[in-house]
C-alpha cells in the first residue's frame, strides 16, 4: 500500500512527465520519484470538467511504477485513440487520477454464474480475454455507473468489442485485481 503522500507524489510526477512533453523535455528530472521500483500495473486517467479525456496504462506489472506512470501520464494525454491530444492551454483544466493496481487473478469458476458471487463492486476492476479481444475496466468505474456484478461483465465485454453475453463463452477468461486510488 502506497501512502497520501507518495500518492500526491506520483500524481505530481504525472502532471509534470505531460508538461514535459510540452517542453520538448522527457526527463522530468524536477521531481524526485526515488522509492518507486518495483513492477506494477498502473492506470492514469484524465478528466476535464468531469468528463473523461484520457486513459491509458498497464494491466500487467511490466515497467518500475515510475516508469509506467511517466509513461502512461503522457500516453493518456497523447496518445489515447478515443480523444485528441490535449493541447498546453488545457492542461490546467484538466485532473488527474492515477489507479495503483494489484496482478491481475484469473478467477476460476466451474460455471460463467459463478462470477456473479466472485465480484466485489467497489473492490474488482475487471479484465476480460479471449481468442479475438481484450478489454479493461478499472474498479472505479462499476461504483459510477452502479453497477452490479453482471451489469460489470456486460460493460466489460462491450468495451472489448464484444457481445454482452461474452463473459458466459467458454474461451473468454476473466480476470479481476483491485486499485489504489489517487487523484487530484
Amino acid at each position: 500500500m502506497l501512502s497520501d503522500d507518495e500518492g500526491k507524489k506520483l500524481i505530481s510526477y504525472a502532471r509534470n512527465s505531460i508538461k514535459s512533453k510540452f517542453k520538448k523535455d522527457n526527463t522530468n528530472s524536477n521531481i524526485d520519484i526515488n522509492g518507486f521500483d518495483s513492477k506494477q500495473g498502473c492506470f492514469v486517467s484524465l478528466h476535464k470538467q468531469g468528463e473523461l479525456r484520457g486513459c491509458i496504462g498497464f494491466p500487467e506489472p511490466v515497467l518500475p511504477l515510475k516508469d509506467a506512470i511517466f509513461e502512461a501520464a503522457q500516453s493518456a494525454a497523447f496518445n489515447d485513440p478515443r480523444f485528441s491530444p490535449i493541447t498546453e492551454s488545457e492542461l490546467d483544466e484538466i485532473e488527474l487520477e492515477i489507479s495503483v493496481l494489484t496482478v491481475p487473478k484469473l478467477i476460476k469458476t466451474k460455471s460463467p454464474e459463478e462470477y456473479l458471487n466472485k465480484i466485489k463492486i467497489g473492490e474488482d476492476g475487471l479484465i476480460i480475454r479471449t481468442n479475438f479481444s481484450s478489454g479493461l475496466l478499472l474498479p472505479q468505474v462499476f461504483t459510477e455507473y452502479n453497477c452490479t456484478p453482471k451489469d460489470a461483465l456486460e460493460m466489460l465485454c462491450e468495451k472489448a468489442g464484444l457481445s454482452k453475453d461474452s463473459w458466459k463463452d467458454a474461451d473468454s477468461k476473466i480476470f479481476k485485481f483491485q486499485a489504489q486510488i489517487f487523484s487530484e
